[in-house]
């Protein structure tokens, strides 16, 4: 496809650097044996099944924050600092698809229609495109980015989905309805996701980053039932067979349809916890990932990234690292799982009444409060385990 495509690379590869998470190819991607539909685990606590709780001292403080704080005209800030918003990757006030879909998942959850009504109508003005929701947008130099993130497409059609149920709107339902056609016509080539699709050269990456495969929404397309199969029979192979090993139970970070291989500069531990996340929504987690996540958050080592072989690659630890596993205890109906998970997370919390930061999830000696790990913390208050 000459230069436009590699311009679309390119892109391609600074939308992966942002998520710390082709053409048709020849190569084919992993066999799997068929898609069998599963159905959510029956402990899972579904939004339009979980009884209303009055939110927690620490929901309520957060939001407070996210609202107060962490919030402009456009949505919510990537942090808290503001920058010149030129880099190549997001930061300070510049807004991600990646913070509305994840605040549209917590309203619902909550079952908060204002919250939802609000963050869907702006979610819309700032990301909205002909080909899909811009990933970025920079307030700043008033620019909308041409490529969407899989992933997050994927989560606010989702939301759209469940606020149907929820808050009994067929309005979302048919949005939903709309979003996913326009999600299958873009980012889905010959029954194959990739991750992004760039809206001025209407062409798409050569690759899925695994923890993009949302199985759970993908098999909620209004597609055809041959259509759909076929969909969710490749992107369950290519998840499934994407598992590194029993002795170190995480996921590779990328599988390229064009060489028809994986690849991971580093494991990343947000990665695979959205990848496990996504297997266990649909019943098919490995049970050796999910022993060794719970030692792992008992211990308090579980780490931002690690070797191939399971050896830790720095002694980070994060909110959304336990946001995510406690998002899987909830999933599991592991109720120890999600406790020690929160346990964990608000370690992270900022106590201080008298820190700008208050309630907040960050650094308030340097003025640092990221967008990411302060809505997965809000969005893992709202899940329930029993």
């Amino acid at each position: 496809m000459g230069s436009r495509y590699s311009k679309a690379a390119v892109l391609g590869m600074s939308l992966l650097l942002l998520t710390s998470c082709g053409g048709n190819s020849s190569s084919p991607a992993p066999s799997s044996p068929g898609y069998t539909p599963a159905v959510s685990p029956s402990e899972t606590i579904r939004p339009d099944e979980a009884l209303q709780l009055e939110p927690t001292l620490e929901q309520r403080e957060l939001f407070n924050f996210i609202n107060t704080q962490l919030t402009g005209p456009d949505g919510v800030y990537t942090n808290l600092q503001e920058t010149s918003e030129s880099a190549e990757v997001a930061t300070g006030h510049e807004i991600l698809s990646e913070s509305a879909s994840l605040l549209m998942e917590a309203a619902v959850r909550t079952r908060n229609q204002e919250l939802f009504d609000r963050q869907w109508t702006q979610a819309r003005r700032t990301f909205d495109m002909e080909g899909g929701f811009s990933y970025r947008f920079s307030p700043k130099q008033q620019k909308q980015f041409n490529v969407n993130a899989a992933v997050d497409d994927l989560r606010m059609i989702g939301a759209l989905l469940e606020a149907g149920q929820v808050f009994n709107q067929p309005e979302y339902t048919r949005e939903a309805d709309k979003y996913g056609k326009r999600f299958y016509k873009n980012n889905i080539k010959k029954d194959y996701m990739f991750d992004m699709f760039d809206n001025l050269y209407k062409v798409v990456n050569e690759s899925v980053t695994l923890c993009y495969i949302d199985l759970s929404v993908l098999q909620k397309l209004s597609i055809s039932s041959e259509l759909q199969e076929n969909l969710l029979m490749n992107m369950s192979g290519i998840l499934e067979e994407g598992y590194l090993s029993d002795s170190f139970p995480f996921y590779e970070t990328r599988f390229d349809y064009k060489t028809g291989k994986y690849s991971s500069e580093g494991i990343n531990s947000v990665e695979s916890l959205l990848t496990i996340l996504h297997l266990a929504e649909t019943g098919r987690q490995k049970p050796a990932s999910i022993s060794y996540i719970k030692a792992q958050v008992a211990a308090g080592t579980l780490f931002g990234q690690y070797t191939r072989e399971g050896q830790p690659a720095n002694d980070i630890r994060s909110t959304a690292i336990y946001a995510l596993t406690a998002m899987i205890g909830a999933v599991l109906g592991d109720s120890s799982l999600y406790q020690s998970s929160i346990e964990r997370m608000n370690e992270f919390r900022v106590t201080d009444p008298a820190s700008p930061l208050y309630g907040g999830f960050g650094d308030p000696a340097a003025r640092q409060a990221y967008s990411f790990d302060n809505l997965m913390a809000l969005l893992a208050y709202s899940y329930k385990a029993p």
